[in-house]
C-alpha cells in the first residue's frame, strides 16, 4: 500500500468529518468541524512537499534527493494560527451560550435538550431573559 493513498484517505476522512460537523446546529460541533478541516489542510500542505522517507530536509552534496522544507514551515505556521483561531472561536461560542442560554448557531431561542444536562437549570427560569 502506498503512502500517498493513505495520506489522501486521511485527508478525505478529515474533510468529510469536518464538513459534517460544521453543518451541525450546535456551536461545539461547528468548532470541532472547523478544527478537523484545518487539520486536513495542514496534512495537505505537508503532503504537497512530496512524501519521501529518510531524506534530509536540506540539500546535501552526498544525497541526491531531499525533502522540501517549505511545506514543513507552512504547516508549523498553520498549527499556531489554528490554535489561536480555535481558542478565539471557543471563547466566542462560550460567550454566546452564556448570553443567550442556547448553543444553537442560528440565534433562535431553543430550549435545551434533556440530554444536554442543562435543561434542569433552565426549567426553573434561570438563565432566560423575559
Amino acid at each position: 500500500m502506498s503512502y500517498e493513498f493513505l495520506v489522501a484517505s486521511a485527508i478525505g476522512v478529515l474533510v468529510a468529518g469536518g464538513i459534517f460537523l460544521a453543518l451541525r446546529a450546535r456551536t461545539f460541533q461547528v468548532v470541532l468541524g472547523l478544527t478537523l478541516i484545518s487539520y486536513a489542510v495542514n496534512l495537505f500542505l505537508f503532503a504537497s512537499g512530496r512524501l519521501v522517507l529518510n531524506r534530509p530536509p536540506i540539500w546535501d552534496k552526498a544525497v541526491s534527493e531531499y525533502t522540501d522544507p517549505l511545506p514543513q514551515a507552512l504547516v508549523l505556521t498553520a498549527i499556531v494560527i489554528t490554535f489561536g483561531m480555535t481558542a478565539f472561536v471557543v471563547i466566542l461560542a462560550l460567550r454566546s451560550f452564556l448570553e443567550t442560554g442556547s448553543d444553537h448557531v442560528d440565534g433562535d431561542r431553543v430550549p435545551c435538550d434533556a440530554q444536554d444536562g442543562l435543561a434542569d437549570g433552565l426549567a426553573d427560569g434561570e438563565g432566560t431573559e423575559p
